[in-house]
């Protein structure tokens, strides 16, 4: 079963303090405390905690989206550039796409024009099943056609590090499990680190090669835990929910019920 590890990475993340001030009635609150961990070129690392720990934060500070904290989001350079910040690319909770342009608009805005013309798109439409969808306008794509085109924009730009934050917590399991699939078919044809916050157990054992576990508010890594259930089982939910009722029974008094 799953077991501590320590990670050597050129993305390495030290958050002494992460707090948010006074707003009106509301008190400064401390999102995150004293959070270290460490991702390794290539992982698949997923964030875990109950609602409120901190994960999106989490997120925004790797992203560069949020500069007001005490520590350090160390990703290196850019493979591409020594000078430069690791290439990002950004799924969100919401995908995020503009209403009026049609899907391949939408990733045609975050592409030069010279990666427009590389083919890159029609190989992700292709992997997505949206070649059909192409000059459909996002407002009229379904809640997973949304997610896929979402997923096809992240990729299309060849991150370096991916982050995702609960990309399919509004679907219903049958499509999000397709997702998921989908998701890790993408990965291993375009591999990149990638950083997934969730708060199910279950996604993060059939997605990850390591779990990071938060505690509550303000969020700090309890635990590390590397997912040693082989990748070729982890489309059975049967095999899934064994290993997860086993990490449990293990770990208890660190994450008594993280689902």
């Amino acid at each position: 079963m799953g077991h501590a590890v320590a990670a050597m990475s050129p993305f390495e993340i030290a958050i002494r303090l992460k707090r948010y001030p006074a707003v009106d009635k509301a008190g400064a609150h401390a999102a995150l405390k004293d959070l270290r961990f460490a991702l390794a070129q290539g992982e698949f690392v997923c964030v875990v905690g109950p609602s409120g720990c901190g994960k999106t934060t989490l997120l925004n500070i790797v992203a560069g989206l949020d500069r007001d904290f005490d520590g350090h989001a160390d990703l290196g350079a850019s493979a591409n550039a020594a000078d430069a910040r690791p290439t990002i690319g950004y799924v969100f909770q919401n995908p995020r796409l503009l209403p009026w342009r049609t899907a391949v608009e939408n990733i045609e805005l975050v592409l030069s024009k010279e990666q427009r013309h590389s083919g890159v798109i029609d190989e992700l439409l292709a992997a997505t099943g949206l070649e059909g969808a192409r000059h459909v306008y996002a407002s009229r794509l379904s809640t997973g056609m949304s997610r896929r085109v979402a997923l096809a924009r992240a990729f299309a730009i060849q991150p370096e590090l991916l982050l995702m934050d609960e990309p399919f917590v509004s679907l219903d399991e049958p499509t999000a499990q397709r997702l998921r699939l989908l998701l890790l078919d993408i990965w291993r044809a375009r591999p990149t680190t990638v950083l997934f916050v969730t708060h199910n157990l279950r996604e993060a054992i059939m997605l990850a090669d390591r779990i990071v576990f938060l505690s509550a508010a303000p969020g700090s890594v309890i635990a590390e835990v590397a997912v040693d259930l082989p990748r070729d089982r982890r489309a059975d939910e049967a095999a899934v929910e064994a290993y997860r009722a086993a990490l449990l029974r293990q770990n208890q008094a660190l994450f008594p019920r993280p689902d």
